[in-house]
């Protein structure tokens, strides 16, 4: 659909922005509540914890079926309905419980609650920057992208070096690229809607896809940060 934004006012673009990252931000708090029930879940049934964790292969297929959906979501979007990217996000979301109920296994309650408000602070305050700031923020994306792709190609190595010091600094550099992508995805979510097609498929898409983005941002910012701050049972 046409962006209309020519006719609209600046009060109406505003406002319609906002209904629009409010939608974002509900589909991606669903999310992290399935992703937390789940986890909490399975952590808590030593049949499923059993089922899930005694063969190394289950893990791996999760993963490997978790980037399938991501890849699928994000490229093959426009060719389904609302429903169907809805389904496959919050499927999604389910199968991360899956594979993170193990942190419930490896650190306390406690420190996994601190944690994630901890989290829940500096994303709010991180999105809301990329939410109001005028500065344009599209420079950052290709620093932060190429930044990424070092940090797992160094966490690979580290698979076979296993150094505590280097696991150690890659998790705060992990946290400043993902505080990054938090301000620079929001910024690219609340500009890539279509104004004017308010309440369509499109419309849904759109947000399904936003939240998938800064869903990723928020896992992985908590998880960085739960290695940093997290104690070990």
């Amino acid at each position: 659909m046409q962006n209309i934004s020519h006719s609209m006012s600046a009060d109406a673009i505003a406002a319609e922005q906002q209904r629009f990252m409010v939608r974002v931000y509900n589909w991606m708090g669903a999310g992290l509540a399935l992703t937390g029930i789940m986890a909490f879940y399975i952590s808590s049934s030593e049949t499923l914890t059993a089922l899930v964790f005694s063969n190394k292969a289950v893990p791996i297929i999760l993963m490997v079926v978790q980037i399938g959906l991501v890849i699928y979501l994000s490229g093959w979007v426009q060719k389904m309905s609302a429903s169907q990217a809805t389904g496959v996000f919050m499927l999604y979301a389910g199968l991360t419980g899956v594979t993170f109920s193990f942190i419930f296994l490896v650190y306390t309650s406690a420190s996994i609650a601190i944690t994630f408000f901890v989290t829940a602070g500096m994303f709010g305050s991180l999105s809301l920057y990329g939410y109001v700031t005028k500065k344009d923020l599209s420079g950052m994306g290709q620093f932060l992208f190429m930044g990424l792709i070092g940090l797992i190609l160094s966490r690979f190595a580290n698979m076979f070096f296993a150094s505590a010091v280097f696991d150690s600094a890659l998790n705060y550099i992990g946290v400043l690229i993902f505080a990054g992508l938090t301000v620079y995805d929001t910024q690219k979510i609340k500009r890539m809607n279509i104004l004017g097609n308010e309440g369509t498929e499109e419309d849904t898409k759109e947000a399904i896809i936003g939240a998938l983005t800064l869903y990723l941002d928020f896992i992985n910012l908590f998880l960085h940060l739960l290695r940093i701050m997290g104690d070990r049972r």
